[in-house]
Protein backbone atom coordinates (compact mmCIF):
# COMPACT_ATOMS: atom_id res chain seq x y z
CA UNK A 1 0.00 0.00 0.00
CA UNK A 2 1.19 3.49 -0.90
CA UNK A 3 0.63 5.92 1.73
CA UNK A 4 1.51 9.83 2.00
CA UNK A 5 4.23 10.92 4.63
CA UNK A 6 1.30 12.19 7.03
CA UNK A 7 0.04 8.64 6.45
CA UNK A 8 3.20 6.97 7.01
CA UNK A 9 4.23 9.21 10.08
CA UNK A 10 0.79 8.71 11.97
CA UNK A 11 1.00 4.69 11.47
CA UNK A 12 4.94 5.37 12.99
CA UNK A 13 3.67 7.18 15.93
CA UNK A 14 1.29 4.31 17.19
CA UNK A 15 4.43 2.34 17.61
CA UNK A 16 5.64 1.09 20.30
CA UNK A 17 9.10 -0.59 19.19
CA UNK A 18 10.90 -0.59 16.03
CA UNK A 19 13.83 -2.05 13.77
CA UNK A 20 15.01 0.16 11.34
CA UNK A 21 17.36 -1.73 8.54
CA UNK A 22 19.37 0.21 5.66
CA UNK A 23 21.29 -1.63 2.64
CA UNK A 24 24.34 -3.39 3.13
CA UNK A 25 27.47 -1.68 2.18
CA UNK A 26 26.07 1.46 3.63
CA UNK A 27 26.59 5.15 1.97
CA UNK A 28 26.14 8.45 3.57
CA UNK A 29 22.30 8.56 2.86
CA UNK A 30 21.79 5.24 4.29
CA UNK A 31 23.51 6.20 7.93
CA UNK A 32 21.75 9.26 7.90
CA UNK A 33 18.35 8.78 6.64
CA UNK A 34 18.63 5.43 9.55
CA UNK A 35 20.19 7.39 12.43
CA UNK A 36 17.77 10.57 11.85
CA UNK A 37 14.70 8.19 12.24
CA UNK A 38 15.67 6.50 14.53
CA UNK A 39 15.99 9.56 16.48
CA UNK A 40 12.92 10.96 15.49
CA UNK A 41 11.07 7.75 16.25
CA UNK A 42 12.42 7.87 20.05
CA UNK A 43 11.35 11.02 20.90
CA UNK A 44 7.83 10.29 19.36
CA UNK A 45 8.42 7.37 22.35
CA UNK A 46 9.18 4.72 19.83
CA UNK A 47 12.20 2.17 21.04
CA UNK A 48 14.13 1.98 18.33
CA UNK A 49 17.41 0.02 17.06
CA UNK A 50 19.25 -0.05 13.42
CA UNK A 51 20.51 -3.41 11.77
CA UNK A 52 22.65 -3.60 8.85
CA UNK A 53 24.58 -5.96 7.59
CA UNK A 54 27.52 -4.28 7.26
CA UNK A 55 29.45 -2.41 10.11
CA UNK A 56 29.54 1.26 9.66
CA UNK A 57 32.21 2.78 7.16
CA UNK A 58 34.91 4.45 9.09
CA UNK A 59 34.51 7.49 7.39
CA UNK A 60 31.39 8.20 9.10
CA UNK A 61 32.79 7.49 12.20
CA UNK A 62 32.83 11.63 13.05
CA UNK A 63 28.97 11.21 13.99
CA UNK A 64 27.52 11.01 17.22
CA UNK A 65 26.53 7.41 18.48
CA UNK A 66 27.58 5.00 15.66
CA UNK A 67 28.33 2.22 17.72
CA UNK A 68 24.47 2.21 17.53
CA UNK A 69 24.04 1.50 13.86
CA UNK A 70 24.82 -2.01 13.32
CA UNK A 71 22.47 -3.41 16.28
CA UNK A 72 21.57 -7.30 16.58
CA UNK A 73 17.97 -7.45 15.24
CA UNK A 74 15.53 -7.19 17.81
CA UNK A 75 12.63 -10.01 16.80
CA UNK A 76 10.26 -8.70 19.35
CA UNK A 77 9.95 -5.60 17.70
CA UNK A 78 6.31 -4.43 16.45
CA UNK A 79 6.93 -3.14 13.43
CA UNK A 80 10.42 -3.35 10.67
CA UNK A 81 11.19 -0.25 8.61
CA UNK A 82 13.03 0.22 5.50
CA UNK A 83 15.28 3.24 4.64
CA UNK A 84 17.05 4.01 1.06
CA UNK A 85 16.32 0.47 0.13
CA UNK A 86 14.97 -0.75 -3.76
CA UNK A 87 14.15 -4.38 -2.51
CA UNK A 88 14.80 -6.90 -0.07
CA UNK A 89 17.88 -8.24 -1.29
CA UNK A 90 19.77 -4.84 -0.87
CA UNK A 91 19.14 -5.59 2.62
CA UNK A 92 21.87 -8.40 2.49
CA UNK A 93 21.49 -11.00 4.84
CA UNK A 94 18.66 -9.48 6.70
CA UNK A 95 16.60 -9.90 3.53
CA UNK A 96 14.81 -13.12 3.64
CA UNK A 97 14.18 -11.90 7.67
CA UNK A 98 12.65 -8.56 6.42
CA UNK A 99 10.44 -10.56 3.67
CA UNK A 100 9.26 -13.45 5.96
CA UNK A 101 8.96 -11.78 9.40
CA UNK A 102 5.23 -11.54 10.58
CA UNK A 103 5.66 -7.63 11.39
CA UNK A 104 4.21 -4.46 9.98
CA UNK A 105 6.43 -3.44 7.39
CA UNK A 106 7.53 -0.72 6.09
CA UNK A 107 9.37 0.85 2.91
CA UNK A 108 10.71 4.50 2.99
CA UNK A 109 13.08 5.37 -0.41
CA UNK A 110 13.91 7.44 -3.51
CA UNK A 111 14.87 4.77 -5.75
CA UNK A 112 12.56 4.62 -8.85
CA UNK A 113 13.19 1.39 -9.11
CA UNK A 114 12.03 0.44 -6.31
CA UNK A 115 9.74 -3.16 -5.58
CA UNK A 116 7.28 -1.58 -3.14
CA UNK A 117 8.08 -4.51 -1.03
CA UNK A 118 6.17 -3.33 2.44
CA UNK A 119 3.16 -3.57 3.72
CA UNK A 120 3.19 0.05 3.80
CA UNK A 121 5.39 2.60 1.53
CA UNK A 122 6.42 5.67 0.61
CA UNK A 123 8.78 5.78 -2.90
CA UNK A 124 9.56 9.41 -4.24
CA UNK A 125 12.32 9.87 -6.41
CA UNK A 126 14.07 12.87 -5.05
CA UNK A 127 17.11 13.51 -4.40
CA UNK A 128 18.01 11.24 -1.41
CA UNK A 129 15.92 9.25 1.40
CA UNK A 130 17.20 12.06 4.04
CA UNK A 131 15.12 14.64 1.92
CA UNK A 132 11.84 12.13 2.36
CA UNK A 133 12.92 11.85 6.22
CA UNK A 134 13.37 15.75 6.76
CA UNK A 135 9.37 16.22 5.26
CA UNK A 136 8.70 12.96 7.56
CA UNK A 137 10.00 14.64 10.52
CA UNK A 138 7.28 17.81 10.01
CA UNK A 139 4.31 15.22 10.71
CA UNK A 140 6.80 13.69 13.88
CA UNK A 141 6.94 16.88 15.62
CA UNK A 142 10.12 18.68 13.55
CA UNK A 143 13.54 18.24 13.87
CA UNK A 144 14.51 20.14 17.23
CA UNK A 145 18.59 19.18 17.71
CA UNK A 146 21.64 19.67 15.70
CA UNK A 147 22.49 15.84 16.04
CA UNK A 148 19.40 14.71 13.97
CA UNK A 149 19.66 17.56 11.35
CA UNK A 150 23.45 16.62 11.10
CA UNK A 151 22.79 13.04 10.32
CA UNK A 152 19.40 13.89 8.17
CA UNK A 153 22.04 16.54 6.62
CA UNK A 154 24.74 14.03 5.79
CA UNK A 155 22.91 12.11 3.65
CA UNK A 156 21.59 15.20 1.59
CA UNK A 157 25.24 15.80 0.85
CA UNK A 158 26.22 12.08 0.06
CA UNK A 159 23.63 11.37 -2.57
CA UNK A 160 23.26 15.21 -4.29
CA UNK A 161 27.95 15.21 -4.43
CA UNK A 162 27.63 18.10 -2.08
CA UNK A 163 24.72 19.52 -3.79
CA UNK A 164 26.40 19.42 -7.51
CA UNK A 165 24.36 16.47 -9.05
CA UNK A 166 21.09 16.59 -11.45
CA UNK A 167 19.30 15.09 -8.44
CA UNK A 168 19.13 18.52 -6.71
CA UNK A 169 15.88 20.82 -6.64
CA UNK A 170 14.63 23.31 -5.05
CA UNK A 171 12.59 21.28 -2.06
CA UNK A 172 16.59 20.09 -1.62
CA UNK A 173 17.75 22.99 -1.16
CA UNK A 174 14.69 23.98 1.25
CA UNK A 175 15.15 20.80 3.39
CA UNK A 176 18.92 21.59 3.49
CA UNK A 177 18.41 25.02 4.89
CA UNK A 178 15.33 23.69 7.22
CA UNK A 179 18.22 21.26 8.69
CA UNK A 180 20.45 23.89 8.79
CA UNK A 181 18.29 26.35 11.09
CA UNK A 182 18.02 23.59 12.99
CA UNK A 183 22.14 23.28 13.44
CA UNK A 184 22.89 20.62 11.10
CA UNK A 185 26.67 21.23 10.55
CA UNK A 186 27.27 21.05 7.39
CA UNK A 187 31.13 21.88 7.48
CA UNK A 188 31.64 18.91 9.60
CA UNK A 189 29.75 16.97 7.07
CA UNK A 190 31.46 18.53 3.81
CA UNK A 191 34.77 17.93 5.27
CA UNK A 192 34.52 14.37 6.56
CA UNK A 193 32.26 13.60 3.27
CA UNK A 194 34.53 14.89 0.27
CA UNK A 195 37.92 16.21 1.60
CA UNK A 196 39.46 14.17 4.51
CA UNK A 197 40.70 11.08 3.36
CA UNK A 198 43.73 8.41 4.51
CA UNK A 199 46.80 7.61 2.55
CA UNK A 200 45.90 4.62 2.01
CA UNK A 201 42.65 5.80 0.11
CA UNK A 202 45.05 8.61 -1.50
CA UNK A 203 47.03 6.50 -3.27
CA UNK A 204 44.30 3.83 -4.41
CA UNK A 205 42.28 6.51 -5.99
CA UNK A 206 45.62 8.17 -7.83
CA UNK A 207 46.65 3.94 -9.09
CA UNK A 208 42.82 3.53 -10.15
CA UNK A 209 42.55 7.06 -11.73
CA UNK A 210 45.44 6.50 -13.70
CA UNK A 211 43.92 3.25 -15.69
CA UNK A 212 40.82 4.76 -16.44
CA UNK A 213 39.86 2.84 -19.96
CA UNK A 214 37.95 4.47 -22.55
CA UNK A 215 35.37 3.12 -25.04
CA UNK A 216 33.02 4.38 -27.32
CA UNK A 217 35.14 7.12 -28.78
CA UNK A 218 35.69 8.19 -25.22
CA UNK A 219 31.87 8.02 -24.36
CA UNK A 220 32.27 5.44 -22.01
CA UNK A 221 34.81 5.80 -18.77
CA UNK A 222 35.93 2.77 -16.62
CA UNK A 223 37.18 1.78 -13.79
CA UNK A 224 37.87 -0.98 -11.56
CA UNK A 225 39.36 -1.99 -8.30
CA UNK A 226 40.80 -5.33 -7.59
CA UNK A 227 41.00 -7.48 -4.21
CA UNK A 228 44.98 -7.15 -4.67
CA UNK A 229 44.60 -3.22 -5.22
CA UNK A 230 42.98 -3.01 -2.00
CA UNK A 231 45.60 -5.68 -0.68
CA UNK A 232 48.78 -3.69 -2.22
CA UNK A 233 47.78 -0.29 -0.95
CA UNK A 234 46.72 -1.14 2.18
CA UNK A 235 42.60 0.15 1.78
CA UNK A 236 39.38 -0.97 1.91
CA UNK A 237 36.31 -1.47 0.36
CA UNK A 238 34.30 1.57 1.76
CA UNK A 239 37.13 3.81 0.39
CA UNK A 240 36.50 3.46 -3.09
CA UNK A 241 32.75 5.72 -2.35
CA UNK A 242 33.19 8.87 -4.41
CA UNK A 243 35.52 7.30 -7.19
CA UNK A 244 32.77 6.99 -9.74
CA UNK A 245 32.49 10.92 -9.67
CA UNK A 246 36.15 11.29 -11.31
CA UNK A 247 35.69 9.67 -14.51
CA UNK A 248 32.28 10.82 -15.27
CA UNK A 249 33.71 14.67 -14.85
CA UNK A 250 36.11 13.95 -18.35
CA UNK A 251 35.00 15.66 -21.17
CA UNK A 252 33.55 13.86 -23.33
CA UNK A 253 32.83 10.81 -21.29
CA UNK A 254 29.04 10.64 -21.24
CA UNK A 255 28.44 7.24 -18.62
CA UNK A 256 31.32 5.68 -16.05
CA UNK A 257 31.22 2.86 -14.67
CA UNK A 258 33.55 1.15 -11.45
CA UNK A 259 33.94 -2.26 -11.10
CA UNK A 260 34.67 -3.41 -7.06
CA UNK A 261 35.61 -6.79 -6.96
CA UNK A 262 33.91 -8.00 -4.34
CA UNK A 263 34.93 -11.51 -3.87
CA UNK A 264 36.61 -13.94 -6.24
CA UNK A 265 34.87 -13.58 -10.06
CA UNK A 266 31.94 -11.10 -8.45
CA UNK A 267 31.81 -7.39 -8.60
CA UNK A 268 29.56 -4.90 -7.23
CA UNK A 269 29.19 -2.15 -10.00
CA UNK A 270 28.26 1.42 -9.66
CA UNK A 271 26.86 3.62 -12.90
CA UNK A 272 27.06 7.05 -13.03
CA UNK A 273 25.12 9.17 -16.12
CA UNK A 274 25.10 12.81 -17.80
CA UNK A 275 21.74 11.94 -18.85
CA UNK A 276 22.33 10.53 -22.58
CA UNK A 277 21.74 6.87 -21.30
CA UNK A 278 19.17 5.33 -18.61
CA UNK A 279 21.82 3.21 -15.65
CA UNK A 280 18.72 2.38 -13.90
CA UNK A 281 17.78 0.26 -17.38
CA UNK A 282 21.47 -0.84 -17.78
CA UNK A 283 21.60 -1.67 -14.41
CA UNK A 284 18.66 -3.69 -14.37
CA UNK A 285 19.90 -6.18 -17.30
CA UNK A 286 21.91 -7.32 -14.38
CA UNK A 287 19.23 -7.53 -11.67
CA UNK A 288 20.12 -3.83 -10.46
CA UNK A 289 18.55 -0.56 -10.07
CA UNK A 290 18.65 2.68 -8.47
CA UNK A 291 18.11 6.10 -10.58
CA UNK A 292 18.10 7.24 -14.02
CA UNK A 293 21.67 9.21 -13.81
CA UNK A 294 23.01 6.75 -10.87
CA UNK A 295 22.26 3.13 -10.62
CA UNK A 296 24.10 -0.25 -9.55
CA UNK A 297 24.59 -4.09 -9.93
CA UNK A 298 26.33 -7.27 -9.62
CA UNK A 299 27.84 -8.98 -11.96
CA UNK A 300 30.16 -12.32 -12.63
CA UNK A 301 32.70 -13.86 -13.94
CA UNK A 302 36.40 -12.58 -14.56
CA UNK A 303 37.22 -8.38 -14.59
CA UNK A 304 37.51 -8.81 -18.61
CA UNK A 305 34.08 -10.82 -18.77
CA UNK A 306 32.18 -8.06 -16.74
CA UNK A 307 33.85 -5.40 -18.36
CA UNK A 308 32.93 -6.43 -21.93
CA UNK A 309 29.29 -7.24 -20.75
CA UNK A 310 28.96 -3.42 -19.25
CA UNK A 311 30.69 -1.81 -22.01
CA UNK A 312 27.91 -3.85 -24.67
CA UNK A 313 25.26 -3.28 -22.72
CA UNK A 314 26.12 0.14 -21.78
CA UNK A 315 26.25 1.20 -26.00
CA UNK A 316 22.92 -0.52 -26.52
CA UNK A 317 21.63 2.15 -23.91
CA UNK A 318 23.25 4.88 -25.32
CA UNK A 319 21.66 7.66 -26.96
CA UNK A 320 23.15 9.31 -30.49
Amino acid sequence: MNLTLAEIAEKLKRLKSAVIFCHMRPDGDAVGAAMGLKRLLERCGVACSVACESVIPEKFRFLPDTDAFSAPVDMDAEAFIAVDSSDENRLGKYGDLFAKAKKVKFNIDHHISNTRFADYNHVDDVSASCEIVTRLAEHLGGVNDAVTATFLMTGLSSDTGNFAHKNVTADTFRAAAYLAERGADINLVQYNMFKKQTKERARLFGETMSKIRYFAEGKIAVIAVTKGDLERTGATSDMTEGFIDFPLGVDGVEVAACLLETAQKKFKISLRSKGKANVNEIAAVYGGGGHILASGCMIGGELEEAVDKLRYTIVQHLAD
